[in-house]
């Protein structure tokens, strides 16, 4: 059988003592050498070893990011088994059902908020190794204490190796629509992951190593550990983390790194920002000036993207003026648009490359296509998942005849690129009858400064309703000046759109949208299905309501 070429090992020998991993601590950085974390992983994968746990058992890995999640990572594909990360904001109810759905045989717990709400669904007679406790995080006693159980083996030794064919991760799904499911992905997708970027390299990765990643959002979502995790033992470099989200910028401001992925709320939050400190009139004036460079460097300093190669959108939409205001800065934004069951890889748009509205074109060895029925995203490749992990009706109802249903609906231009249009299931019929896709009416509310999240519903209305979470720069105004500014943006929207598009009210609403009151997934992405039954039935009154704009 053919095996994976595990890059890991050749940069812990090319570059034993170079920086790896970074952990902040205030204003001090703890630094792991690649020798130094892969002698650490060795004597982990013997610890996993010696739990008498079968070749190939499932390991399950809940925690905030950090050194110890990549550690971890590592031990469990060098004892040869697979690795189950779980989202670190999960209660017990839900751990216990991915525990027992992923047939788990032993648990990492990290870096965590609050174990005493997870802590119920880990049953008494699974192995649990713990990671040494952070400041500010819950304090965990159960189970091996991480160094404790690290320094009673020797390091592993040689280079142990899979199979292409074996199971690398089972990921599961934030759940936007349901019950996770567990998506089976091999290592023969890490290896084609490697032809891409040889192929395909616009996130300008160094070859040589020369690399600086900043990992912040969720390990075990699939995107963070392909774009960050993987490319770095792929490619060599260093992973800096993010002590806490109070810290989050400064941390970033001192790491500067090469390569920055976030989803588009965060690039929004950046820039909303900048704009609060320097409103948008002063900011292009100062664009124009004659000391234009100076600003424009001053602002990639501070925002962290002065050394950033490449930058990089994904996860949901993102409004094409938010690339533009960036492009001011130089500072271009790539988009790549994937899922878990296809390891994030489907299409890529070049930072620079302006196509409004666009995901971009095919990555090597993508096929794609559009249902003429349903105008859903359908792809062909050889790193699709193997299937849900003892799921085979719901795999044989997403994958059929080789194709990839993604849930997505879009179109494809005539030079390749790809729109995506919405989602199948957020799709919905007006009172009039219309059908509805709600993310092209959001997109023409993206510019204004005084929205941070927007949510178009309206199911059995007889227009779509919006519904709008103010940023810090609306909440500074007063009410009337924040709606009459709200007011000036849904004209104009309105004036864009088809009649049975417009929307009739938009609905300042009074509480944020987040993980923890369940109305955004872990990715920062809305939960529509949920945002539409939690205000269903005020929907129609505000439809009739005098006002075009009106707070809830």
């Amino acid at each position: 059988m053919q095996k994976f070429n595990f890059r890991f090992y050749h940069w812990e020998k090319l570059t034993p003592n170079q920086p790896f991993l970074r952990q902040p601590f205030g204003d001090e950085w703890e630094v792991y050498t690649w020798a130094e974390a892969g002698q650490m992983a060795r004597k982990l994968a013997m610890g996993l070893q010696s739990l008498g746990l079968p070749p190939k058992s499932h390991i399950g890995l809940v925690s905030k990011n950090c050194r110890e999640w990549v550690i971890a990572d590592l031990a469990i594909m060098m004892a040869g088994y697979t690795s189950v990360p779980f989202y670190p904001t999960l209660k017990a109810d839900s751990v216990k059902e991915l525990i027992e759905i992923g047939d788990v045989a032993a648990l990492f717990v990290g870096k965590l908020d609050d174990w005493e709400g997870m802590k119920g669904g880990v049953r008494e007679n699974i192995p649990v190794i713990t990671f040494p406790h952070y400041k500010g995080a819950a304090k965990v006693e159960r189970g091996h204490q991480w160094d404790e159980f690290i320094n009673q083996f020797a390091p592993l030794q040689g280079e142990p190796t899979p199979n292409l064919s074996d199971i690398w991760t089972i990921v599961f799904t934030s759940g936007t629509t349901g019950t996770p499911k567990g998506v089976v992905l091999d290592y023969e997708i890490l290896n084609v992951s490697k032809r891409i970027t040889l192929e395909d390299n616009h996130l300008k990765i160094s070859k040589e190593g020369d690399n600086h990643f900043f990992s912040f959002l969720p390990l075990n979502h699939i995107a963070e550990r392909m774009v960050v995790e993987n490319n770095c033992f792929q490619w060599g470099g260093t992973i800096s983390f993010s002590e806490s989200l109070a810290v989050f910028a400064k941390n970033l401001q001192e790491t500067q790194p090469t390569l920055f992925f976030a989803v588009p709320r965060i690039w929004t939050k950046f820039q909303l920002g900048v704009l609060a400190k320097m409103p948008q009139a002063h900011l292009d004036a100062a664009l124009a000036g004659p000391h234009a460079a100076a600003v424009k460097k001053k602002l990639r300093l501070s925002l962290g993207f002065d050394n950033a190669r490449g930058c990089l959108t994904g996860a949901a939409s993102i409004p094409e003026t938010t690339k533009a205001w960036y492009r001011k800065l130089d500072i271009p934004i790539a988009e790549g648009y994937g899922m878990t069951e296809n390891c994030a890889l489907c299409t890529s748009l070049v930072a620079g490359d302006i196509k409004p509205g666009s995901v971009g074109k095919a990555l090597p060895g993508v096929e794609m296509r559009i249902d003429s029925e349903t105008d859903e995203i359908l792809m062909k490749a050889d790193y699709v998942m193997k299937g849900y992990y003892k799921e085979p009706e719901k795999t044989a109802e997403t994958i059929t005849d080789g194709w990839l249903h993604t849930g997505d609906q879009g179109r494809i231009d005539e030079d390749g690129y790809l729109f995506i249009t919405g989602r199948v299931k957020d799709t919905f019929k007006t009172a009039k009858g219309q059908f509805i896709v709600p993310a092209p009416i959001e997109w023409h509310f993206g510019a204004d400064e005084n929205i941070e999240q927007i949510c178009i519903v309206g199911l059995g209305c007889p227009q779509p309703i919006a519904l709008v979470v103010p940023s810090e720069i609306g909440l500074a105004k007063s009410q009337a000046a924040l709606k009459a500014s709200l007011q000036n943006t849904l004209d104009a929207a309105n004036k864009k759109l088809p009649s049975y598009q417009r929307v009739s009210t938009l609905v300042v609403v009074k509480e944020a949208w987040n993980i923890e009151n369940g109305l955004l997934t872990p990715t920062l992405k809305v939960k529509r299905n949920v945002m539409s039954q939690r205000y269903q039935d005020l929907l129609l009154g505000w439809h009739e309501a005098a006002e075009a704009v009106v707070c809830e």
